[in-house]
């Protein structure tokens, strides 16, 4: 600090941070800020571990921050608006890329080195039970040597808790910006865990499904199968974050410690998606052999009722044609025909008789052989 302010860096760094603000209309340095507080939801100076001070806004956090020694700012904000992230950004000389990346949010999840300042992006994920579905959010973190600011896009992770939790640890907290990093880490991962327990739960409703022949199965491991691709992108790469934070120069030997035991949960975590997302893709292999078997038994039970309403259509067809023999030739002789030499013939009726069950039997037999009848 020089004469109660933060100094401003030179340099192509200072002309960057310059060049945003003017686009984005913050005051010049030395005049002062004035912000709303619709997205701060929480901001307070500690020292030694202990809360010393809560302002009101960001303004008195600055002033008190720089009136104190050793002292360390965490500010929490909930989808702050863009003079709030500008003051932000010129108060603790914010990288313009990260400051974007804050604004716009829908970022993977990363950490990055800007100067002093450490720019981390988690995606934390909560299970909903009433719609049974995951829902991912963005928590984006400022670590600075006497400040943190996280910046939520989401409902999901609990930071209120975080707090009360390092607020009654002073040692721990006393530790600076790094142990605030750590706890926020540690609450995302254990959030991770009511997550896996619903999408296991999920897995064996879908099993259930498969084998009860629920045509909406198909359907619903497709949806299961995105939130867990959409859930391994969101904790795997934190894997390599927490080994590069864990084992970075200068880390402290208890808060590497602390940070080892959240990457085993993590691994743990990670390795239960990946079976979940193995799993689902053999459930969806068995779910469509079960499909393919169902509609061949389908097709099997049309073929053998076509072929019986066929056999039976075979058998009216066959006695139509005996019995319309007897009718053609009984109308033949029916018919008032004066010159006629049978008509007055003795033996003509029973000629007549005889020549329709001849002609009938000779298709019976022959509608027999064919197996019509």
């Amino acid at each position: 600090m020089v004469g109660g302010r933060r100094f401003r860096p030179g340099g192509g760094f200072g002309r960057q941070l310059d060049e945003y603000e003017t686009r984005v209309g913050v005051p010049p340095m030395g005049e002062p800020t004035t912000e709303p507080s619709g997205g701060l939801v929480d901001s307070a100076v500690y020292v030694q571990g202990h809360r010393f001070a809560s302002p009101n806004g960001l303004a008195d956090t600055y002033r008190c921050l720089q009136e104190q020694d050793d002292a360390m700012a965490w500010i929490g904000l909930y989808r702050p608006d863009i003079d709030q992230i500008t003051s932000l950004a010129r108060e603790f000389r914010l990288h313009d890329l990260a400051v974007e990346d804050a604004i716009n949010a829908h970022q993977r999840p990363k950490l990055e080195q800007y100067g002093d300042t450490l720019f981390v992006v988690l995606r934390a994920a909560r299970y909903d039970d009433m719609r049974e579905e995951v829902e991912f959010s963005e928590l984006h973190l400022f670590i600075g040597p006497d400040f943190v600011v996280t910046v939520r896009h989401g409902e999901a992770p609990d930071l209120a808790a975080v707090r009360r939790r390092m607020e009654a640890d002073a040692p721990m907290l006393a530790q600076g910006p790094e142990a605030v990093l750590y706890a926020v880490l540690d609450q995302v991962v254990d959030g991770y865990a009511p997550v896996v327990a619903g999408l296991e739960n999920d897995i064996d409703e879908i099993e259930t499904q498969v084998f009860g022949g629920d045509p909406n199965a198909s359907r619903r491991i497709y949806g299961l199968s995105r939130e867990v691709i959409e859930f391994q992108r969101a904790a795997r790469p934190l894997l390599a974050m927490l080994g590069a934070l864990a084992g970075g120069d200068g880390a402290d030997e208890e808060l590497s410690r602390y940070l080892r035991d959240v990457t085993d949960h993590l691994t743990q975590v990670v390795e239960r998606v990946d079976g979940f997302r193995h799993l689902l893709q053999s459930i969806l292999t068995v779910n469509a052999t079960l499909v393919s078997q169902q509609q061949n038994e389908e097709m099997r039970s049309l073929t053998a009722a076509s072929y019986a309403q066929n056999e039976e259509l075979k058998k009216v067809s066959s006695w139509a044609a005996i019995l319309f023999a007897p009718t053609l030739i009984g109308t033949v002789y029916g018919m008032n025909f004066v010159h006629m030499p049978e008509l007055h013939w003795r033996f003509g009726y029973l000629f007549a008789l005889l020549l329709m069950l001849l002609v009938c039997g000779t298709l019976y037999l022959i509608f027999k052989r064919r197996g019509w009848l």
